[in-house]
C-alpha cells in the first residue's frame, strides 16, 4: 500500500492524486494527459489531419450526370428568381449551352476544336450578377462554385493563391476530379484585380497585376495541381491534378467608374441640331450597354487577360419599375421573405401600396440597387420583429406613415445622397 501513493507519470511527473488515470507500464507510468498529448504529436507527423477524401472517392460513380437544358429553358427558370436583365440572360444561357455542347463533341474528320467562352458581366451593386450565378448552381447538375476575386494575391506572398478556386470547386463535388473538369466557376468582384496604375511592372503590383497573370493559365486550359485543403496552410498534403480545359470561368465585377471611360470614348456630349435628345438622355442613364474589351482595359485588366474572357456582356441599372417588381413578382422576393419570417410567429404581414413606391424611392434615392431594397426593409420591420413575438399578436399591417416614421428613426435616413 505504501508504493501505491508515490506512483507517478513517468512523462510529465504529475503524482497519482493530481491525475485521473494512470496507466501502467513495465517500469513507468503514464497519464492521460500525455496520451492525448503523444495522439496530437502523431497526428502532425504523420499528416494524419483530415486527410482529403479524394483516394477514397475516385473510384465512385459520378453524381453529376449532365443535365443538359435549352438555353430557353434555362432563361425561363432564371425569369423567376430574376426581373429583367434579358440581354445578360441571353449571353449566360448560351454561353452554358454550348459549355455542355463542347463538353459532349465527339472527334469528327474536320478536326474542329470548340474553344472555351468564358465571360466577364459588368454591372452596378445590387443588379443581380451573384443572383444570376446562384440561380444558375441551384439549375444546372454540374459542379459549381463561387469565389471572391479579393483574396488572391501573386504566388509567395500572404493571401490566397488563385489555385484555391478550383479547391472549392473539388470541395462542391466531393473530390469528384471527372466531374470537376467540367464544372463552372464564378469569380466575384473580377474588377477588384485592376491594375493599380497605367504603367506596368514598375512596382510589384500583388493583388492586382499579379493575380490576373496568374489566372491566365487556368482560364485558358492547363493542368493545375490544386491543394486539396487549400493553399498554404497545409504544405505537406497530396496535390491533386486538375485540367481546367473544359471548366467554364464567369467572372462578374461592378467596375465603378467604367462609366468614365465609355462616355469619353461614346462621345455623348455631340452637340448640334441633328442630336436626338431623348436617344443621348438614354445613353446617357446606361452607358454600360456600350461596353467592350477596350474599356475594360483602360479600366486596368491586362489585354491578356481579356483575350482569354471573349464574350462581354452587362447588367442594366435598375429603375423604379424594376425596383418596385423586385419587392413582390419573384420566388424568393423580398416581401415574401419578410412574409414568411412573421408567419413563423403567427403573424399575418400586410403592406398598403404605398409603402412599395417609397421604399423603391429610398433605394434610387441611395443608389443601393436592390440591396438597397433590403437595408430599407430592415430599417422600417425592425422595431416590430423584436417586439411583436411572445406578444399574441396576429396581424401587422404596414401603411405609409408608419414606414416613413420607422425608417426616418433608422440610422439609414442619415446616409448622403450621392
Amino acid at each position: 500500500m505504501p508504493k501505491q501513493t508515490h506512483l507517478h507519470c513517468s512523462f510529465c511527473g504529475r503524482g497519482r492524486d493530481e491525475v485521473k488515470i494512470l496507466i501502467a507500464g513495465q517500469e513507468g507510468h503514464i497519464c492521460e494527459n500525455c496520451v492525448e498529448h503523444a495522439q496530437d504529436i502523431i497526428t502532425q507527423e504523420l499528416g494524419l489531419k483530415q486527410e482529403p477524401p479524394a483516394a477514397a472517392t475516385a473510384n465512385l460513380p459520378s453524381n453529376f450526370k449532365l443535365n443538359i437544358r435549352k438555353p430557353f429553358e434555362i432563361k425561363k427558370f432564371l425569369d423567376e428568381y430574376i426581373i429583367g436583365q434579358d440581354d445578360a440572360k441571353k449571353v449566360i444561357t448560351v454561353a452554358v449551352y454550348n459549355h455542355f455542347k463542347r463538353i459532349n463533341q465527339k472527334p469528327q474528320a474536320d478536326d474542329v476544336e470548340i474553344e472555351k467562352s468564358n465571360i466577364v458581366m459588368v454591372g452596378e451593386t445590387g443588379t443581380g450578377k451573384t443572383l444570376l450565378a446562384k440561380s444558375i448552381a441551384r439549375l444546372l447538375n454540374v459542379p459549381f462554385a463561387i469565389v471572391d476575386a479579393t483574396v488572391f494575391t501573386e504566388a509567395g506572398y500572404v493571401g490566397e493563391d488563385v489555385e484555391s478556386m478550383l479547391t472549392r470547386l473539388l470541395q462542391n463535388c466531393n473530390y469528384d476530379v471527372a466531374a470537376a473538369e467540367r464544372g463552372i466557376v464564378y469569380v466575384d468582384e473580377i474588377d477588384k484585380i485592376a491594375r493599380k496604375g497605367d504603367n506596368p511592372s514598375i512596382t510589384r503590383d500583388v493583388s492586382g497585376e499579379g493575380v490576373q497573370q496568374g489566372l491566365l493559365k487556368m482560364l485558358e486550359g492547363t493542368e493545375v495541381l490544386v491543394p486539396p485543403q487549400g493553399g498554404r496552410k497545409h504544405p505537406e498534403q497530396k496535390m491533386i491534378k486538375l485540367d481546367t480545359k473544359n471548366i467554364l470561368f464567369i467572372c462578374g465585377g461592378a467596375f465603378d467608374g467604367i462609366d468614365k471611360v465609355i462616355a469619353r470614348r461614346v462621345n455623348t456630349n455631340a452637340i448640334g441640331f441633328n442630336v436626338n435628345k431623348e436617344t443621348q438622355e438614354y445613353q446617357k442613364k446606361n452607358l454600360l450597354q456600350f461596353i467592350n474589351a477596350q474599356d475594360l482595359k483602360k479600366f486596368g485588366l491586362i489585354p491578356e487577360l481579356l483575350g482569354r474572357l471573349p464574350i462581354v456582356t452587362y447588367l442594366n441599372p435598375l429603375d423604379a419599375a424594376t425596383l418596385r417588381t423586385i419587392l413582390t413578382e419573384p420566388k424568393n422576393s423580398l416581401i415574401k421573405q419578410y412574409q414568411r419570417l412573421f408567419d413563423f410567429e403567427g403573424i399575418a404581414l400586410t403592406f398598403d401600396e404605398e409603402v412599395y413606391h417609397f421604399m423603391v424611392e429610398k433605394a434610387l434615392e441611395y443608389k443601393l440597387g436592390a440591396r438597397g431594397l433590403r437595408s430599407i426593409c430592415e430599417g422600417i420591420l425592425t422595431d416590430a420583429m423584436f417586439e411583436l413575438p411572445g406578444t399574441g399578436e396576429n396581424k401587422l399591417h404596414i401603411s405609409l406613415d408608419y414606414a416613413e416614421g420607422k425608417f426616418n428613426k433608422s440610422k439609414l435616413s442619415l446616409l448622403k445622397v450621392a
